[in-house]
């Protein structure tokens, strides 16, 4: 495999998909990172490709426990006051190399991991959810204890991650991604993996500081907060003057 690798996304759908062989995955509200293990480093990508191994250094430093030639799949979060937090996690992403090591240092990042796309024999994407699940497991299992690096809960039970939807939101909890037991993981959309998000909650990656729009869902901006709130519709009461602003 070679960097930066094209990530699996899963479809927008109303309501999760039931049956067998599909598993439910908590969807966290914070920022899709690839991990790479390399031979004597790691590097970290985001769902654009960029190279974000600055701003997430110590999840970086973290993954030297994992063996060279694995990469992982994940969500990188911020915890703040017992609950993720999105806006932690998009100002780490946007600041500077000495602001990123104050923020974390306050607010020391988590991996979400929920696949194992490549191992020290080789790449293991073609292989079933199922089973690159199981790999993924073996991987965070041995890691050091306390590692920031940590699998996402999975269940096969429907009701159960209707339960998470439906009560874990004020958590940092923006919704449910359903997969398909027996799918390969696959770059792009892909019909086998489906997932319910809470209205509320938008996609967006922060690239820089210049206040400007540079595509579907991407945003350059300086003051992050008030952009994600006008998104997001939390920023309805302000004054017109200030949401335009």
């Amino acid at each position: 495999m070679e960097f930066p690798v094209d990530v699996a996304l899963a479809e927008l759908v109303p309501q999760l998909p039931t049956g067998p062989r599909w598993w439910y995955e908590v969807k966290l509200d914070g920022h899709r990172t690839v991990l790479w293990r390399l031979a004597e480093s790691v590097r970290l990508q985001a769902r654009s490709g960029r190279d974000v191994t600055t701003p997430w250094m110590d999840l970086a430093v973290a993954g030297m426990a994992l063996p060279p030639g694995v990469v992982l799949d994940g969500e990188a979060v911020v915890v703040v006051d017992g609950q993720v937090s999105f806006e932690a996690a998009q100002a780490r992403a946007a600041s500077s190399p000495a602001r990123s090591r104050e923020l974390a240092a306050r607010h020391p990042a988590l991996l979400i991991v929920w696949d194992v796309l490549s191992l020290p024999t080789g790449d293991v994407r073609g292989r079933p959810y199922e089973e690159r699940r199981a790999l993924m497991l073996d991987m965070v299992a041995g890691l050091p204890e306390g590692s920031p690096i940590q699998a996402v809960s999975a269940t096969e039970d429907v009701e159960v991650a209707r339960v998470w939807y439906e009560t874990l939101t004020g958590s940092g909890v923006e919704g449910v991604v359903a997969k398909w037991g027996r799918s390969p993981y696959r770059a792009g959309r892909s019909s086998s993996w489906k997932k319910v998000r809470h209205a509320e909650t938008i996609d967006a990656e922060v690239v820089g500081f210049t206040g400007r729009r540079v595509g579907r869902g991407r945003w350059r901006c300086g003051c992050l907060t008030a952009v994600l709130h006008c998104l997001s519709g939390s920023g309805r009461s302000w004054p017109r003057r200030s949401r335009r602003r």
